[in-house]
């Protein structure tokens, strides 16, 4: 069991508060990493617990075994939520992974051929990202009144291509499948892309839009609203120069949420 903050305050001085927050490899551990200095300045030791999925953040946070986690979006935080009875709230957005669209076939998603495999993974919460990069490339349409944050492949309307989504697998498997030239298209998280080798502004054929209401934020208990530990992580992670060294350090792979 990993300790929080309260427990772990003991072995540090009077004057510092320990936190610490689950997350994902990259970029999030390492946007943690990159604050850690400035937070030991202002009093708190950030620890970091990285996890490989996307599944045992939450349960983590849940269960007091960590203080924060920062490795999801809203529409995926508040999909756990009303799956598992969740209460966990958003603490601050910090950043845009854009989902992006590979291909080792065409150029350009527009010359995907009439029934072209496009491989997605099995993260529902990802599907209207999906939608809305395949619904802008005028490949598809999507049904009026669906909210685009929850919708998923039944709600498209038209399909003149007839595209094949299939969506069964684990996020992380993206890239693999791309290399091994699987499917005429597969769809992959930043975070994933990366960590792959490879780089979503440069190769991808396109790619999802800054303006997405996807921005990945730091997770909460409701009782931690107040933390001011974790209130100092969120304006560290917020601030103007963690923003610009995102926008710096990933060259448009992870974009500033501010």
């Amino acid at each position: 069991m990993v300790s929080c903050g309260k427990k772990s305050d003991s072995s540090t001085s009077s004057k510092t508060t320990t936190i610490t927050v689950g997350a994902s490899a990259v970029p999030h551990a390492q946007i943690l990493k990159h604050v850690q200095p400035e937070l030991k300045k202002e009093g708190v030791n950030l620890k970091i617990k990285v996890f490989q999925d996307y599944v045992l953040p939450n349960k983590a946070l849940a269960g007091g075994d960590i203080d924060a986690n920062y490795f999801q979006h809203i529409p995926f935080l508040k999909q756990w939520n009303a799956k598992n009875k969740g209460n966990l709230i958003d603490a601050g957005a910090v950043h845009l992974e854009p989902i992006a669209v590979f291909s080792k076939k065409y150029k350009n998603l527009k010359d995907l051929p009439k029934n072209a495999t496009v491989l997605v993974s099995s993260n529902t919460p990802d599907y209207g990202r999906v939608l809305t990069i395949f619904k802008d490339a005028g490949l598809i349409t999507i049904k009026k009144g669906v909210d685009i944050t929850s919708a998923n492949f039944d709600d498209i309307a038209s399909n003149p291509k007839h595209l094949q989504f299939k969506h069964s697998y684990e996020p992380k498997l993206m890239p693999q499948l791309y290399k091994n030239n699987q499917g005429d298209a597969v769809v992959i998280n930043a975070n994933y892309a990366v960590q792959g080798g490879l780089d979503p502004v440069k190769q991808s054929v396109a790619i999802e839009k800054s303006s997405s209401p996807y921005k990945n934020i730091v997770a909460i208990r409701p009782n931690e609203k107040n933390n001011k530990a974790i209130k100092k992580l969120v304006k560290a992670l917020q601030s103007k120069s963690t923003q610009d060294w995102i926008k710096k350090e990933y060259k448009g792979a992870v974009l500033p949420a501010k």
